[in-house]
C-alpha cells in the first residue's frame, strides 16, 4: 500500500468552507497517481512515498498572488471583475479579457467607467444583469445561496455526475511505455501533451504535467493573447505557440497524430466544430487520452455558458457561505481552479496507466461546478485526511515554498509545486517563455 505522509499546518486557508481540506485532497491525489505511474515506467514493485505538506499546498493555490516579475506583483482582477450591487441583490462580472470587457459594457450600454457601470447595474435585477451580459457574450452571474442553486435545473444535473467521469472511447492497443530511471523520476517523460486552455484550471493541469516530465505545447489562438501575468504564472515547464486552427488544420493534424494527450478548457462545444470532440479526436488519433474541463459542466441548460471560478462561488453559494446574502465574500484562493485542474492531471495520469493494460482511447471530464458541489458538501470519504501520525507545523510564510530564477520574461519569484513523491521533480526544468514566441512543433 502506499505510503502518504502529510505535514498539517494550521493558519493555511482559512475559510469557512472546509478549502484546506478540498486543496490536501486534490494534491495528494495527483502525487498518488503521479507517484504509481512512475512506479510503473521504473519497474518498482511498490509506489515512491507522497508527500502532502499543507504549506506547499497553501503556497502553490495562491500562486498567481506570490507571483513576482522582476519584483512587480501582477493584478490579478481587473477594476471591472468584482461583485455590484443590483436593485435586488447583487452580481458577479468577469471582465479581465479585454474582449469580455467590451461585451459587458456593450451589454450595459455605459462606456469604460466604473461609476457608470455601478449606476448601471443599479437599475436592474441581477438575473436581468446575468441574462442580458450572456446574451451580448460577456461574464455575469447573479449571487445565489445555496438553496437558490439547488433549486436551479443546471445544479440538478451538477448534482448526477461523478466529481471525474472517465471513460474509454474505442479499442485501440495497449500503450507500451519506455522505462523511466533516474533522479528526478518522471512519470510523464516522453508524453506529448497539446495544451488548448486557459484561465486556470486546465493550465494548472498543464503546469503539472510539464512538471512531471511531458513536452507540453500550448496553443492559443493568435487574435485572443493569454494575459501576461497570468501566462507567467502558469507556463513554467511548458512551449507556447499560436495557430489558428480555421486557417491551418494541416499544422493541428500532424500535432495530434503525435500526441499522448489532448486537453481542452474552452466551454463545451466550443471546439467540435473544429473536430475536437472526444470521439473526433480519437477516431484521427487512436490512443490518444483527451482531458476536458469546463466552468459548468458539458450538459444542463449552462452547458455552452462561459465562466470562472469567481463566478461559479457566486452562483452555486460559496460567496453567500463566506459571506452573507448581504456582504458575498469569497474563499482565501481560487480553489475551484486550483483544487479542479489538480484532479485533471491525476486523472489524466491514471488514464494513461489504464491504457498500459487495458488500452483503449479515453477521455476524462471535469467541470468547477461540480468541485464546487464537492465542497460544499463537505467533501466526502474520498477525499484524503491527514493521519494520526501526520507532522505538524504552523504557516507563517509561504517562503519555502517559494523559489526564483532568471527568465525571457525577467527575474520570476514563484510557488513551487505542491505534487510531491519520493525521487520526483521538485522544480520545473525550465521557466516560462513569452507567450507564442515557441514554433508549432513537437520537440
Amino acid at each position: 500500500m502506499m505510503r502518504i505522509k502529510f505535514v498539517v499546518r494550521e493558519g493555511a486557508l482559512q475559510g469557512r468552507l472546509p478549502v484546506l481540506k478540498l486543496a490536501r485532497a486534490c494534491v495528494a491525489e495527483c502525487a498518488r497517481a503521479a507517484a504509481e505511474l512512475a512506479a510503473l515506467r521504473a519497474g518498482r514493485a511498490e509506489a515512491p512515498t507522497v508527500r502532502v505538506d499543507d504549506g506547499a499546498v497553501a503556497t502553490a493555490f495562491l500562486s498567481e498572488r506570490h507571483l513576482l516579475i522582476n519584483g512587480r506583483a501582477p493584478v490579478t482582477f481587473a477594476p471591472l471583475s468584482r461583485f455590484w450591487r443590483t436593485a435586488d441583490g447583487w452580481v458577479r462580472t468577469h471582465a479581465n479579457y479585454p474582449h469580455h470587457r467590451a461585451r459587458l459594457l456593450d451589454a450595459l450600454g455605459v462606456p469604460e467607467d466604473t461609476a457608470a457601470v455601478e449606476a448601471a447595474l443599479a437599475e436592474r435585477s441581477a438575473l436581468d444583469v446575468e441574462e442580458a451580459v450572456y446574451a451580448a457574450g460577456g461574464l455575469a452571474v447573479a449571487l445565489r445561496s445555496p438553496q437558490q442553486w439547488a433549486a436551479h435545473p443546471q445544479a440538478a444535473e451538477v448534482a448526477r455526475r461523478p466529481l471525474v467521469e472517465r471513460g474509454r472511447l474505442d479499442t485501440a492497443r495497449t500503450r507500451t511505455f519506455a522505462p523511466v530511471s533516474g533522479s528526478p523520476l518522471l512519470p510523464a517523460a516522453g508524453l506529448r501533451v497539446l495544451d488548448l486552455t486557459r484561465v486556470l484550471a486546465g493550465p494548472v493541469a498543464t503546469r503539472t504535467l510539464a512538471l512531471l516530465g511531458a513536452d507540453v505545447l500550448r496553443l492559443d489562438a493568435p487574435h485572443l493573447p493569454e494575459l501576461p501575468d497570468q501566462h507567467a504564472d502558469t507556463g513554467l515547464g511548458k512551449r507556447s505557440a499560436t495557430l489558428d486552427l480555421a486557417t491551418d488544420r494541416q499544422t493541428f493534424e500532424e500535432l495530434l497524430a503525435a500526441a499522448d494527450v489532448v486537453v481542452t478548457g474552452y466551454r463545451p462545444g466550443a471546439l467540435d466544430r473544429f473536430g475536437l470532440s472526444a470521439e473526433a479526436l480519437a477516431e484521427r488519433r487512436p490512443g490518444v487520452v483527451v482531458a476536458q474541463l469546463s466552468a459548468w459542466g458539458s450538459y444542463g441548460p449552462w452547458r455552452e455558458r462561459r465562466g470562472f471560478d469567481s463566478l461559479v462561488q457566486a452562483a452555486t453559494g460559496i460567496a453567500v457561505l463566506e459571506g452573507s446574502a448581504e456582504r458575498p465574500g469569497v474563499l482565501p484562493a481560487q480553489a475551484l481552479d486550483h483544487g479542479t485542474g489538480y484532479l485533471l492531471a491525476a486523472a489524466v495520469l491514471r488514464a494513461l496507466a489504464e491504457q498500459s493494460h487495458e488500452g483503449g482511447s479515453r477521455f476524462v471530464r471535469l467541470a468547477l461546478a461540480r468541485t464546487a458541489r464537492w465542497l460544499t458538501d463537505g467533501l466526502d470519504a474520498t477525499a484524503a485526511t491527514a493521519t494520526e501520525d501526520a507532522e505538524s507545523g504552523p504557516y507563517d510564510s509561504p517562503g519555502p515554498w517559494l523559489s526564483e530564477r532568471d527568465s525571457a520574461l525577467g527575474r520570476l519569484r514563484y510557488a513551487l509545486s505542491p505534487v510531491s513523491f519520493e525521487d520526483g521533480p521538485v522544480d520545473w526544468g525550465r521557466p516560462p517563455v513569452p507567450w507564442g514566441t515557441d514554433a508549432a512543433l513537437w520537440q
